[in-house]
């Protein structure tokens, strides 16, 4: 049966700790650090939660509330604390004498403890500063915190009305409206919440913060740092935030437009200082449009008589520093800075002994372009119009003459690194659909490198709280089968203890409170975060890695499928080879072979959305594996269709292109 209790006021001067509180046993929970934050917020809103007291001796025993009952006796105690002395009454809850001390404590824990909404908080906060004409310093003195944490609370205090009514009614999720924070005007919050949610579809934290980039660029964004300056003094209107890391450069025409300035001059510096014949800027290197151009390489010279000394000074410091690096107690700083060191000297020695011919100079340029945070130099480009007309000069790789008219599938350079990040990305979502594993394997690594001795047991990833870049030169045309699997999981996690205005040891205690699956989910996504630019595991050279990717990632076909973004990259010739020969679809190849290649990505693009009926079982079953080899977990075979029976129908799958 539930039981009520009696509304009173009691003086703070009638009030005694009660024998029966829980804490009684636990005099650390009452000291003076461990009750500030408390003290502070009832010196300004009052007492939030009445005290349950019962009736001891004449006086007022506390059996819930002994926390809050410690910051009134210091409120009282503190001369500078106004409205508190020990005749000032504040509200309880009077537990009859007659009442079971355990139902009343079990009560106390349901009536009194009630936490405060997160929306509530947010908002109490943002009124502080709105109507009562606090700042986030005058705030987070009094509330006996950081002036960050009570900026990262106000912002969320300050999302639009429409989109906090929208949280309060759990139409959308909390996580989800945080991260409208993310541009700080509220115009601009309320467009993007309404197109969002015109088709009343599940809204995602991710697709938000997507969206919000459209709309601007954040100060804080490598882009945004680098042209700061330049756009504030051209007078480009800025959406401050309370954090200032989170205020967004709202003109992103003005951003573009200095941006390409920059990289339009650097590429004129290199120019001049190689004497190429032309410079060019390009915010991103399209890598698939660059196909028709080619490239000149600088060929070996003699250097003079300064050159040649300066040379064999590199050579012997080279020597000292590579012996320097064989150092296994070496700190990770020190190793880095040898490695940067010997990176200067191998770039200096090779100016010194090599050169662009005048012939090369003539016809070629340079591209500057915005990567990894960083201007990128593209240096010696030689434009279609300006090719040589002799197969071998035209060559876009050292060594490789004639490379531009083989049939034989090769991947080159730029295509590898970006194969290698799809692969991470499919990696990590195959992570955090395995959380156990994945926790098991963090914790391993952590253990291992902190106790083990040596370079540690695996590379492979990272644990250091650091999320991984993730670079590719066509990173919005790719398959998003596994973004989507990590965003889906991303939103899925108990973030109940990520409060930006608690205390790290707040955070952590609400932390260790989660259940093991939670906590394995956590860890998964973090650790799934971390996955480097990888293609499978040679198990001789990282065989924790290699049988993990076994167990997770049997197939990375789960996670990832061939699209026209590939197959894009591809020359037709390799195209109709893989169709040939790797997928048994050989009267297709051939009937392709006049085609556009474009008519063959498209072909290729729909075999591999949707399998055609007409396939027989081997080659759909090859369609259903296929992947560039070194992505494929090893161990696991490809289907080799090279010797399927073709389809009666054979000329049906064609038309499909």
């Amino acid at each position: 049966m539930t039981q009520s209790f009696k509304p009173t006021t009691v003086a703070i001067g009638d009030l005694v700790a009660h024998p029966a509180n829980v804490r009684t046993n636990s005099p650390e929970t009452y000291a003076s650090e461990n009750i500030a934050h408390l003290k502070a917020s009832i010196a300004v809103l009052g007492l939030l939660q009445p005290l349950l007291v019962q009736k001891i001796d004449g006086k007022f025993g506390v059996l819930a509330g002994g926390r809050r009952h410690a910051a009134l006796i210091e409120l009282v105690a503190d001369k500078s604390a106004k409205g508190f002395s020990n005749r000032t009454k504040i509200d309880c809850r009077l537990v009859p004498d007659d009442c079971d001390v355990t139902t009343a404590l079990s009560l106390a824990e349901n009536i009194t403890q009630a936490p405060m909404n997160a929306i509530d908080e947010f908002e109490a906060f943002a009124r502080m500063m709105e109507v009562d004409g606090q700042t986030p310093e005058t705030i987070a003195k009094t509330f006996g915190t950081t002036v960050a944490a009570v900026k990262g609370r106000l912002r969320y205090g300050l999302i639009h009305p429409d989109i906090r009514a929208a949280a309060r009614a759990k139409s959308i999720t909390l996580d989800t409206m945080k991260a409208f924070a993310d541009h700080p005007s509220q115009e601009v919050q309320r467009e993007v919440f309404e197109a969002l949610t015109k088709e009343d579809s599940y809204l995602q934290a991710y697709t938000v913060r997507n969206a919000l980039k459209s709309r601007g660029v954040q100060v804080s964004d490598d882009i945004g740092d680098f042209v700061r300056k330049d756009y504030e003094a051209r007078g480009g209107a800025i959406a401050a935030d309370l954090l200032d890391e989170h205020s967004v450069l709202e003109d992103s025409a003005l951003v573009e437009t200095i941006l390409l300035e920059k990289l339009a001059a650097a590429a004129e510096e290199a120019r001049a200082k190689i004497g190429l014949a032309w410079a060019d800027a390009v915010i991103q290197y399209d890598y698939a449009a660059m196909a028709d151009y080619g490239r000149v390489y600088p060929g070996p010279v003699e250097p003079d008589e300064k050159g040649s000394r300066r040379v064999d000074e590199i050579t012997a410091e080279l020597e000292k520093l590579e012996h320097e690096m064989e150092n296994e107690e070496l700190e990770d700083e020190a190793y880095n800075d040898l490695y940067d060191r010997i990176d200067e000297l191998e770039a200096e020695a090779r100016d010194l002994q090599e050169a662009y011919s005048a012939e090369d100079l003539a016809r070629s340029g340079v591209i500057a372009a915005w990567s990894h945070g960083k201007i990128s130099l593209h240096v010696g480009l030689v434009r279609p119009e300006d090719k040589a007309e002799s197969s071998g000069e035209s060559s876009t790789v050292p060594g490789e003459k004639g490379a531009a008219d083989s049939d034989e599938v090769t991947y080159p350079a730029s295509l590898t690194e970006d194969l290698k990040t799809e692969r991470a990305m499919a990696l990590g979502a195959a992570m955090v659909m395995h959380p156990e594993a994945t926790l098991d394997l963090t914790l391993f690594k952590l253990v291992t490198d902190v106790l083990g001795h040596g370079m540690g047991v695996t590379q492979a990833i990272k644990v250091d709280a650091r999320q991984e870049y993730r670079n590719h030169a066509k990173i919005e045309e790719i398959d998003t089968t596994s973004l989507e699997q990590v965003a889906e999981a991303r939103d899925a996690l108990d973030l109940s203890w990520a409060d930006d205005a608690k205390s790290p040891a707040d955070q952590f205690a609400l932390f260790r409170a989660l259940d093991a699956d939670e906590k394995a989910k956590l860890v998964a996504y973090a650790t799934a975060a971390t996955t480097q630019s990888c293609f499978a595991r040679d198990r001789k050279r990282d065989s924790l890695m290699h049988d993990f990717e076994v167990e997770i990632l049997p197939d990375i076909r789960a996670h990832w499928t061939p699209n026209a973004a590939l197959f894009n990259r591809f020359k037709k010739a390799w195209l109709l080879k893989i169709l040939g020969e790797e997928l048994g679809l050989a009267q297709e190849a051939v009937t392709l072979a006049s085609s556009t290649k474009r008519q063959v990505v498209d072909f290729c693009d729909k075999l591999f959305a949707e399998p055609f009926a007409t396939l027989t079982d081997a080659q759909r079953a090859a369609v259903a594996s296929w992947c560039p080899p070194m992505m494929q977990t090893a161990g696991v075979e490809p289907v080799d269709a090279s010797e399927a029976e073709t389809p009666e129908d054979e000329t049906e799958v064609a038309r499909a292109a």
